[in-house]
């Protein structure tokens, strides 16, 4: 269910919140085999849900999130609550206050029902790697959910939640949405809060929503994003269709997925340019320094390996490497990139691209196959999303189809810096398009 389709279930008193939040507990004991969390807080949530009952029956309505039972990536602090980070080093911390988000969505009426699995300290693409076992893919639990917000995707994959809050330093949201067939949305870079929420990048992190549509995740980004709702149409709409980088070492259904939902727009008055832009592989070399460099800063105080997985702490090590005037000259291609962009922005409202290369790889491949060539699973995983983390662009990924072998296919929606409301209204349409097709 929707968060609009749960809202009126529970105006219409065809349920009432603690029986809506009982029964999503018992959905979860019955069909939760994906490891999608890592803690579930009943007895909290059902004495939320008795007060959103009393709240109703007094005649406040907090807004469309009163009631809805969501669910939080396990980096976002909680009061009273422990905060993992899906790692050992923080397996008993418990938080003494809320992050800003947390209190936001409190504030609209939402109902935290658990803290969701990832991989380990939100440094992975792939949540294969979290001190508290790796998550499944629902529509394959032979393959990966992609990451780092990996249970957070699944739980919404699952028909479990409508949606739960993410976090994305090179495509920690966008990933899992295309693997997971979920819409997921990035913010523009400092939109949404992150006080309070455990930092993997401080120049990369954002904090966003993976919904099962995407009205979930405009309807949360009102709350935490402060979005005012906005009106945009299809017809006259700029779209760049890039002619390099995007569609280059892509699988070929993923291909033909995202230009059929290309052509979608094109008849419904899209004016579509193909162009060239600023190259992307430098960008994505430089977001790789500044997040080794930034990641291993935050963790410059923890010398015992033995509280990370190998792979976390071969990354971790991989920062103390990178020089001084690495990361210096990274922060300088990123201004290039900066100016480049805005540039391309005079000209287009929203660039179209896939979100990810392929579909999801199964759970034990290590590297992948597209067309002739090989590449690691989790640079292919970030290849087509982690530049835009560098930019601070929002961005959103929605399905646009399936393979034949009937896996979710994403198609990623890149705007201007500030086009939140206006990116997710295309978004909307556009998913409205490709449910007619």
């Amino acid at each position: 269910m929707t968060i609009r389709e749960i809202g009126t279930l529970l105006r219409e008193r065809k349920a009432s919140c603690v029986e809506f939040i009982s029964q999503t507990y018992a959905e979860i004991e019955k069909r939760e085999r994906f490891n999608s969390f890592i803690s579930l807080n009943r007895e909290e949530a059902l004495a939320e849900a008795a007060q959103r009952d009393a709240e109703f029956a007094s005649g406040i309505d907090r807004g469309p999130l009163h009631g809805v039972p969501i669910a939080l990536k396990d980096i976002i602090h909680t009061a009273g609550i422990r905060t993992t980070g899906a790692s050992r080093l923080f397996e008993n911390f418990v938080p003494s206050t809320d992050a800003v988000v947390v209190a936001q969505l409190k504030a609209a009426g939402a109902i935290s029902i658990g803290k969701t699995n990832l991989h380990e300290l939100a440094y992975g693409a792939t949540s294969q790697h979290s001190y508290f076992g790796p998550m499944l893919n629902p529509h394959d639990p032979a393959r990966i959910p992609g990451g780092s917000s990996g249970g957070s995707a699944t739980t919404i994959a699952a028909g479990l939640l409508a949606m739960a809050l993410g976090s994305d330093t090179g495509g920690s949201i966008r990933i899992p949405a295309s693997y997971c067939g979920i819409v997921g949305f990035k913010p523009t870079y400092e939109r949404v809060s992150r006080r309070g929420v455990m930092p993997l990048a401080f120049g990369l992190d954002h904090v966003g929503p993976l919904g099962a549509t995407v009205e979930d995740c405009t309807l949360t980004m009102e709350v935490i994003g402060k979005l005012a709702p906005v009106e945009e149409e299809l017809t006259g709409l700029r779209v760049c269709l890039p002619a390099n980088f995007y569609f280059e070492r892509v699988d070929q259904e993923v291909t033909a997925a995202v230009k059929g939902a290309l052509g979608l727009l094109e008849r419904a008055g899209a004016i579509v340019s193909e162009e060239r832009i600023p190259d992307l592989h430098e960008a994505n070399l430089a977001a790789r320094i500044i997040q080794a460099s930034e990641a291993t800063a935050v963790y410059a105080h923890c010398n015992d390996p033995g509280m990370f997985s190998e792979i976390v702490w071969a990354l971790l090590q991989e920062g103390r490497r990178v020089a001084g005037y690495e990361y210096v000259n990274a922060q300088r291609i990123r201004k290039l990139f900066r100016r480049a962009f805005d540039a391309l922005w005079q000209k287009y409202d929203v660039l179209l691209a896939p979100s990810t290369p392929i579909a999801a790889p199964l759970r034990e491949e290590v590297s992948v196959l597209i067309g002739t060539e090989e590449e690691d699973t989790r640079m292919a995983s970030t290849r087509l999303t982690r530049a835009i983390n560098l930019l601070g662009e929002p961005a959103i990924s929605i399905p646009c189809g399936r393979t034949n072998h009937g896996l979710p296919i994403g198609l990623q929606l890149i705007a201007a810096p500030g086009d939140d409301a206006r990116l997710l209204q295309i978004a909307e349409k556009t998913e409205a398009l490709l449910a007619t097709k």
